[in-house]
């Protein structure tokens, strides 16, 4: 379901609970100093693991490439618990127009550890929040953070 941009503000950061940001809705956002020295770190942490786990596919700094689609864009377009539902389930979408397969990641602590760092981050791209490249400064990593991490990873 793609929602339009004046219907649901999914990037306004409206409360902050141990070093992650949501909005009014409680979907995970991002959260930039206003001179953009200094990133949150889902949206740092979610710059590392895309490169390591989605670009590849979709590109560097999630703008796409011929095989597959610009996440930065769905990461604004499509509402959050879809995203998460491409990603966990995978998606196909084969006609006479397009050929297009996204495996599922949901056995992948790699990702699913991390969808939330990596959704933040290419929602911050897709506002052009975040310029191309690594972040310049991030906050650090909280220890609500570490511990859900180290939960996740089974450590």
């Amino acid at each position: 379901m793609v929602a339009a941009q004046d219907e649901v503000d999914n990037i306004s950061v409206a409360y902050e609970e141990d070093g992650r940001y949501y909005t009014e809705d409680d979907v995970p956002t991002y959260n930039i100093t206003e001179d953009g020295a200094k990133v949150d770190w889902l949206t740092y942490s979610g710059f590392r693991r895309y490169h390591s786990e989605c670009h590849v596919c979709h590109g560097p700094e999630g703008m796409g490439s011929t095989y597959a689609p610009a996440l930065k864009d769905s990461a604004i377009d499509m509402d959050y618990y879809d995203f998460v539902d491409v990603v966990v389930n995978g998606r196909q979408k084969i006609n006479a127009a397009e050929n297009s397969v996204m495996p599922a990641f949901g056995d992948n602590p790699n990702v699913m550890c991390y969808l939330d760092d990596i959704y933040v981050y290419l929602k911050a791209r897709g506002t052009e929040a975040v310029p191309r490249g690594r972040p310049a400064g991030r906050e650090d990593k909280t220890d609500a953070i570490r511990e859900a991490e180290n939960a996740c990873l089974g450590m």
